[in-house]
């Protein structure tokens, strides 16, 4: 009897492990989501420019919709700096070359010199372009306190 119990617990484990097992382009994705994360606080040009498709279009929680190179000048300008950024609650759906990953961001910044406070539900879309993930469309809203 012990042995049925324990070998229907190790089965219920594995079959639990498995549901939450990433997909490799899933892990692929969610690592370039964390690069990204790093980039946007760190204001890394170089970063931001390879994570980008030439096509981004970044919607912003204020309606403001930036192209690529507004997005990274922002950075580059100290228009727009992250001291911090966490995410949390992820989902990463992988539909052919095209990844959306949700999720909600907060973190501190100190846009034009003035320290603030985010917090943020993202829509992320990423597409595979030769090989590589890449961001083509962010959407920002506020989150409901």
């Amino acid at each position: 009897m012990n042995r049925l119990i324990a070998l229907l617990m190790v089965s219920a484990f594995l079959f639990n492990s498995s549901l939450f097992a990433q997909s490799k382009a899933e892990k692929e994705v969610a690592d370039r989501v964390e690069s990204l994360r790093l980039a946007m606080i760190s204001g890394d040009k170089n970063a931001l420019d390879e994570l980008t498709a030439k096509e981004l279009t970044y919607g912003h929680s204020t309606a403001l919709i930036e192209d690529k190179s507004a997005f990274i000048q922002e950075f580059i300008d100290k228009k727009s700096v992250f001291t911090t950024i966490e995410l949390t609650n992820q989902t990463v759906q992988i539909v052919g070359d095209v990844a959306l990953v949700r999720h909600r961001l907060t973190g501190d910044t100190n846009n034009n010199n003035v320290a603030g406070k985010v917090d943020l539900t993202i829509l992320l879309i990423w597409q595979k372009q030769k090989g590589s993930w890449k961001l083509l469309a962010r959407q920002a809203t506020k989150t409901p306190q």
